[in-house]
This record gives C-alpha cells, structure tokens and sequence, in this order.
C-alpha cells in the first residue's frame, strides 16, 4: 500500500450488546488477504471485549493491533486517545490495510465521523462505511427505550413535548449514521421478529439503508467492507439528535464494578442478573467469575434478561478475580441494591 493511499477504516457501531464484538471477531477470521487492526471503546474501567477479541489475534490481526481505549467516550476523547491512537497505528513497520473501530454501546457515531477532519490524520485515513448491529429480537419488542409504551403514551398527551428517552436517541443517531444496518440474532427474532425490526427502523431512517440479518456474527466481508463511503465528506446525510450541540455527555448512564467471590453455581448467578434486568432496570452486564473447582474463566454477557456464559480460557497465572462490569441509565444505578442482588444469589 502507497503511503499517500488513504486507509479505510469501518466503525461498527449499535446498542448495548448487539453483537458488535461478535462481528468483528468473523471479520479477524475472514480478512480476505487484509491486515487488520482493531480499536475497542469501552464504558467503564473493566475491558472485556477487547480482551475477547485478542484470543482471536493471529498474523493479520496481530496483538499489538488489538487497542482499547477504556473509560472514556471515543467520540469525547478525539484529542486525547483517538488520534495519538490512530498516528500509533499509522506509524507501525507494517501499517494495516483496513482498521475496524467498536464503537461502544453508549457512543454517538457522528462526532467520532468529524473527527476525521482532523489535520493530524485527514489525509491518511477515511471512514470506509459506517455499520450499525441492531439486536433484531430487542428492536421487534421494542426495547431500545425503557418504556416504549410509557413514552408514546406521554407523547399523545403533549405533543409539544419531546419526550424521547435517552435510549432511543442513542439508538436513533446510530441507525441515521450508517451506511448499512445489519439486524443480529436473527436466529432468535425469527421470520416475524425480523420483520418488525425491520419496519420499526425503516421508519426511524432519514434515508433507504440495507438492512440484512445476521446470526453469530456471520456475514461476507465483501458486503461491509470496500464501501468506500468516505462518510466523513457525507456528514449533511447523517442527523443526529445532538446535530445543534457543541458537544454531548454520557450522565444519563452510569457504571458500576461489582466483585464477587468465587462461586459454586453459575444458574444462580445467571438468575440474579435477569432479576437486576427485571427489577433495577439494568441493561447491561458483563465480565469474567471464577467457579469454584474450575480452572477456566467463566465469561459472563447480558443484554437485560438474556444472560449468556461459557468458559473462555485457563486463568493460567492470572488472579482469579470476579469482576462484573454493570450498565444502566444513571437514575437505575444504586451499587448498594445491585450488589446485595448479586452477592445474594451467589451466596445464598
């Protein structure tokens, strides 16, 4: 590659636990040829999925490829870790080919798009295309809001007040900044959950999109990658919700670190958590517990009720330590109630 080629990089944004890792773990394993490198944006000091996504390094995706910026926005650090992070990168023996940013969940995609007018890496890097992963079984039902219901009923008594929640804004901003929206866990949604997603977002979109199902991740790279979108020149095409603000904050969430002690029976913590889902409203947790017995990590995600976990890897010389990183809106986070739930399902 000529060094006045402009890199593509491809930001994969979407929702808590929409399956964004998931793809680009099937992207690090079917590069068609290209080297890769990946930036993680996390929300909250614990890192899990870029941790994820190293287990999956190899001579196109090397480790040092693998980069996460933690605690901290990537679209309210441009200055601070996004361009020192992507002039690293740039400055490698071996530049990569294509470069995959994961965006987090909470993320707006539109400023981290600006910030590719930045004088230090304009002419080095353009923004390939923007893919949002949607979980089409939560879309169908309509949880990217809290209440849906509450929120549209709210809207019929005062339709001179904005009542949108700060879920669906993020939502919202997300699917208007793609070029393509791929809805996951299609597997989960069926035939008639894909359809309503598919509705529901189409009538959200500020334009026609390609909107695709995806299960586990899996889709031809072709179809996402070599858009050549240039998306940082098509930023008119793209509104957002924060499009009149100079900058945005993240106070509507809030994230807390839970330890736990080892524990004897993950259905027990697998039920805790649907119960923090059910009653405290928490939309997220993930992190890593060690079982009692076990030589492996066992590596616990959540989207609200749904809980997956399996063991991932040896703790090896590691601390077995049980950390679980938990997210909500800032009003439904009290460390106090989350921690009696889940230290009262494991040591019950």
């Amino acid at each position: 590659m000529s060094d006045l080629t402009k890199i593509p990089v491809t930001v994969i944004t979407g929702f808590l636990g929409a399956g964004k890792t998931t793809l680009i773990r099937h992207l690090m394993a079917n590069p068609e040829g290209r080297k890769l490198a990946v930036l993680v944006n996390e929300f909250g000091t614990v890192g899990v999925d870029g941790e994820i996504l190293r287990q999956c390094a190899d001579e196109n995706c090397p480790d040092e490829n693998i980069v996460e910026l933690a605690n901290g926005c990537i679209c309210c650090t441009v200055a601070d870790e996004f361009v020192p992070t992507i002039e690293a990168l740039l400055a490698r023996p071996v530049r990569p080919d294509h470069i995959l940013i994961e965006t987090s969940g909470l993320a707006l995609p539109k400023p981290l798009l600006k910030a590719f007018d930045w004088p230090a890496i304009r002419s080095k890097i353009t923004v390939d295309g923007v893919i949002a992963v949607a979980d089409a079984e939560a879309v169908a039902a309509g949880r990217f809001a809290p209440d849906v219901a509450a929120v549209d009923a709210q809207r019929l008594a005062d339709e001179s007040i904005d009542h949108e929640t700060p879920l669906s804004e993020v939502f919202e901003d997300q699917i208007a900044c793609a070029d393509i929206i791929l809805l996951s866990k299609a597997d989960l949604a069926g035939a008639e959950g894909l359809a309503a997603a598919r509705a529901l977002i189409e009538a959200e979109l500020p334009r026609k999109l390609p909107i695709l199902p995806l299960t586990e991740g899996v889709i031809d790279p072709k179809v996402i990658l070599g858009l050549g979108a240039a998306a940082e020149d098509d930023l008119a095409a793209r509104p957002s919700h924060h499009d009149d603000h100079g900058e945005h904050e993240h106070d509507d969430f809030d994230t807390v670190v839970i330890e736990l002690p080892e524990i004897a029976d993950p259905a027990a913590l697998v039920a805790a958590i649907e119960r923090l889902a059910r009653e405290q409203n928490i939309l997220r947790v993930k992190g890593h517990v060690a079982v009692a017995g076990k030589p492996m990590r066992l590596l616990v995600q959540a989207v609200g009720e749904r809980v997956r976990h399996q063991y991932d890897r040896p703790w090896g010389a590691d601390a077995r330590r049980s950390a679980l990183v938990v997210i909500a809106e800032h009003h439904d986070v009290d460390e106090a109630a989350i921690r009696a739930v889940l230290l009262g399902g494991v040591c019950a």
